[in-house]
């Protein structure tokens, strides 16, 4: 479980440091996402899933 809160906390740091330094940028891209197809962002989402899981797997296995 304490890997867990490691990696949660791990996303919050790369998340505000991506929205803290480069807020223009941020916006551009959530402005991209709403224009993108739902199916875009699910398949993007899901193969991201996948290669997270895979690169856990290869860390901790």
């Amino acid at each position: 479980m304490g890997d867990f809160f490691a990696a949660l906390g791990l996303v919050l740091v790369i998340e505000g440091i991506f929205y803290g330094g480069f807020p223009r940028l941020a916006r551009r891209l959530a402005e991209e996402v709403l224009s993108m197809p739902e199916q875009t962002l699910r398949t993007a989402g899901l193969c991201c899933a996948a290669i997270g899981v895979g690169l856990v797997w290869l860390v901790r296995g």
